[in-house]
């Protein structure tokens, strides 16, 4: 990977934050003594100077494909920065003390953007389970989404508790027959204005009965029908109009002489 030294040297004394700082122990590579370098820990770059003042870094590592780990050395605190490969080299830091040690192996192993991959990946997940519980109407559940089941607020559904289905009205010639209805032969009740059914909601007023046609009305009947086609709009009109007038008739007489 190609660096531009100067970008990094900008990047590294910038009034950026930083993730961590402090001074380290860094173990030589060809000899085996330790310095002392002020370390700055900016995303996944670890910047090491000579001084805290100074203006360039001396180095730089990448913490991408690492590990961080304690390890066992003459000088205490000490922890290393593992490369996989071969000839790879490993970076021998030691701390001023096991605060100090404890806070750089979390923040350096949580520099790459593998681990910062995975944390976004989880906070995407706990954000889904949370929409499909709220979604779901109950609140922040951590359940798998599509799991989640509605519970009844009442008692349990059974066929017995299911209410009894209104009785169908019989219709003739698309008309609801009242008098069919069980109950409607019984003679009215007069001590009302308005007839209730056992349920408390009125009755409608029963229809006269039907009349039967004689044979001069039914062959006459029979001859219109074959000579017109609008014939049973005729007889609509026709009883419509005798109904209204029973039925204003019959409301009538239950108002009474005023």
């Amino acid at each position: 990977m190609k660096l531009n030294e100067r970008s990094l040297a900008f990047y590294a004394t910038c009034d950026s934050p930083a993730d961590n700082s402090g001074f380290l122990y860094k173990r030589g590579e060809r000899h085996t003594a330790y310095h002392r370098r002020w370390f700055v820990l900016k995303g996944n770059m670890l910047f090491y100077f000579e001084e805290r003042e100074s203006r360039e870094p001396v180095g730089v590592i990448v913490l991408e494909g690492c590990t961080v780990e304690l390890c066992d050395s003459a000088e205490e605190f000490t922890f290393a920065i593992r490369f996989g490969g071969a000839k790879s080299r490993t970076y021998v830091l030691a701390a001023e003390s096991q605060a100090a040690m404890e806070s750089w192996v979390k923040s350096l192993s949580r520099a790459s953007f593998d681990y910062m991959r995975l944390v976004v990946r989880e906070l995407e997940k706990q954000l889904e389970e949370m929409r499909w519980g709220l979604a779901g109407g109950c609140g922040g559940c951590r359940g798998q989404p599509g799991s989640w089941k509605p519970k009844p607020s009442g008692p349990e559904w059974s066929p017995e508790r299911l209410p009894a289905l209104p009785t169908i009205v019989p219709k003739e010639n698309g008309c609801a027959v009242w008098n069919n209805m069980p109950g409607a032969d019984r003679p009215p009740d007069t001590s009302s204005c308005v007839e209730h059914n056992g349920e408390g909601t009125p009755r409608p007023p029963p229809l006269p009965p039907r009349r039967r046609a004689s044979s001069s009305e039914a062959g006459s009947a029979r001859v219109a029908v074959a000579e017109s086609p609008s014939t049973f709009c005729q007889l609509h009109e026709r009883y419509g109009r005798e109904v209204a007038r029973l039925r204003q008739d019959w409301l009538e007489r239950r108002r009474g002489p005023r």
